[in-house]
């Protein structure tokens, strides 16, 4: 939950997320369908919360969290509820946006939420207040966590991703895995990191929407194991 892109290609949209935690943290449960609500999602269960960081609905509505809002915070602790259980409320309505407008988030720890509808969403919660901002889905993003990256640090990666998206014309949803799994040789602010504070990047994850078909990768990097799994979708937002 610490790097996320969004990559479109006409009619199919990649969204891809790295699992940056300490060694301490359980490994998360591979993706697996459950009814939240009244709704299907598909996503990694974190074991510790219960929650997700990276979920997709029966709708095809994708939300991704990262760590953070615009810059590094302490946490305080005795927070009133985990951020991933957050984000699956959320994406167990049709209305996801209607939710993070009336959801109360008083003692949630700060996160930044990319939400992907019928349209392209940019929500950051930085402890106090909401801030909003539509992005355009016909455009090519990344974010990196405000908690793990400064700056600079941003950029770097910002330019490392442009790069490859400008210079692959017929860039596949795997050649986007390939890329969130390498540490361009940068174990410390790399796309996968090995600190020597324990942080690492745990796994990949990786929606692929393409007209009513939705596709769910999920990289396992500490086992190197790979699962693809297809979800069964009713008409899709997008």
């Amino acid at each position: 939950m610490c790097t996320v892109s969004f990559i479109s290609k006409g009619n199919t949209y990649y969204i891809t997320s790295n699992r940056d935690e300490h060694v301490s943290r359980p490994i998360s449960h591979v993706p697996k369908e459950e009814t939240i609500g009244s709704l299907k999602q598909l996503f990694p269960k974190d074991p510790k919360a219960g929650g997700t960081w990276f979920t997709v609905n029966e709708f095809g509505a994708v939300g991704v969290l990262l760590n953070g809002a615009f810059v590094r915070h302490t946490p305080q602790g005795n927070y009133a509820r985990s951020r991933g259980l957050i984000l699956l409320e959320v994406l167990a309505s049709k209305n996801p946006v209607v939710v993070l407008e009336q959801i109360d988030l008083y003692q949630i720890e700060p996160f930044t939420l990319v939400l992907f509808t019928s349209q392209l969403l940019e929500f950051r919660w930085d402890g106090t207040q909401k801030y909003f901002r539509p992005l355009d889905k016909a455009q090519n993003h990344i974010w990196s966590s405000a908690t793990l990256y400064q700056h600079e640090v941003m950029e770097h990666r910002a330019k490392l991703f442009s790069q490859f998206v400008e210079g692959n014309d017929q860039i596949s949803a795997k050649d986007v895995m390939a890329f969130h799994s390498n540490n361009h040789n940068d174990y410390e602010n790399g796309f996968v990191i090995d600190r020597e504070t324990g942080l690492k990047t745990f796994s990949v994850t990786q929606v692929v929407l393409h007209e009513d078909e939705i596709l769910m990768r999920h990289a396992d990097l500490l086992n190197d194991s790979i699962y693809e799994v297809p979800f069964s979708s009713r008409q899709l937002l997008v």
